[in-house]
């Protein structure tokens, strides 16, 4: 299959998802075989708590918006023109897909496709539903795909190359069961903001979006702070009040009771806001409705335990550090933005 045909079919999926938006989901002229799928997708956003209680259509619809902005000809065409992607026989690669937010699997899902290869995906029962819909309007757009995808939910067998993601047991497992073949293997990974204390309340605001999206349930998920020694917690509580109605989701809320119960039966210290625990702590992966946070002494400290734990930081959002995220905008990654910083078009390419 030629790469403009493959471009283009994803280009008409962004524009199918384009309908799906927080605002308002409508139907639009024009749209190829909305008569076919909009119903169905409609169907399974308005359906999705019943099998996963964490996906909220608004999350879902957040997840679709930012998938559908990225599925632009500019936009795709950008990506991939560094590299050489018309290969000559087209290889099954396995993806192993996480379940943690929505569509959480989706950008090896295009990079396989737009490499030319097959994929054989494995998905994870928490998200088991969108993807499956997605490859069949896909296969309608551009019918040469029939025969490139293909989900599995046994074994998978008679692959050439891997993609999993996983926690830090399962990526045990996977490095065994796929270490005879290339490979990239994903383990555990969170997100830290470093606070300055001269942050704006619009910033301190848009912070919020960084931790509470998907519940914090992503790898972008801001999950620790790092904040100057006498960092007063009064500002950053009041610019993340606007998040205060989350308290009232039931499966947040529990997470919330549980684990304070667990903080206040161990005399850890907290700060709370009564929907949002603060605890020092040197690790960077907190429980729901936790943020850690550490203190630092000086930024060029800082930046070196930031570099020697590159491993397991996804995503460092700062106003003061280079090259870092900006307040709000770790959950919209662009395409370059690879998992882990593992380039995973250049994987595929030079398979």
């Amino acid at each position: 299959m030629l790469l403009e045909k493959r471009i283009d079919a994803f280009v008409k999926l962004g524009d199918f998802l384009r309908q799906f938006s927080r605002k308002k989901i409508e139907q639009k002229d024009n749209i190829l075989y909305n008569d076919i799928f909009f119903d169905p997708l409609k169907l399974l956003v308005k359906r999705a708590k019943e099998t996963n209680g964490w996906f909220t259509e608004d999350n879902i619809l957040f997840a679709f918006e930012s998938w559908s902005k990225l599925l632009t000809y500019n936009i795709i065409n950008n990506w991939i023109a560094p590299y050489t992607l018309n290969i000559k026989e087209a290889k099954i690669i396995a993806i192993i897909m996480a379940g943690n937010i929505p569509l959480v699997g989706f950008h090896d899902f295009i990079s396989v496709l737009l490499s030319g290869n097959k994929v054989l995906t494995k998905l994870s029962s928490n998200d088991k539903h969108f993807l499956p819909l997605i490859a069949k309007y896909l296969e309608h757009v551009e019918p040469e795909f029939k025969g490139y995808i293909q989900f599995s939910e046994e074994k998978l067998e008679g692959f050439d190359a891997a993609i999993a993601t996983g926690s830090n047991n399962t990526a045990r497992y996977f490095e065994y069961y796929f270490g005879k073949y290339p490979n990239i293997i994903r383990k555990n990974r969170n997100s830290v903001a470093v606070i300055n204390g001269n942050e704006t309340e619009e910033e301190l605001n848009k912070l919020g979006e960084d931790i509470f999206r998907y519940f914090g349930l992503g790898c972008r998920s801001v999950s620790k702070l790092f904040v100057p020694k006498n960092y007063n917690f009064d500002k950053l509580f009041k610019a993340i009040y606007d998040y205060k109605e989350l308290i009232n989701y039931t499966k947040y809320q529990n997470n919330y009771d549980y684990n304070k119960t667990v903080y206040l039966m161990s005399e850890y210290k907290l700060l709370e806001n009564g929907f949002l625990m603060l605890k020092e702590d040197i690790s960077y992966s907190s429980p729901i409705a936790t943020l850690f946070y550490e203190y630092y002494d000086d930024l060029d400290s800082l930046k070196r335990k930031l570099q020697n734990d590159t491993k397991d930081i996804q995503c460092v959002v700062s106003n003061v550090l280079e090259n870092a995220v900006p307040f709000g905008e770790t959950q919209r990654p662009t395409l370059t933005d690879y998992a882990d910083g593992v380039d995973t078009l250049e994987f595929l390419s030079k398979l």
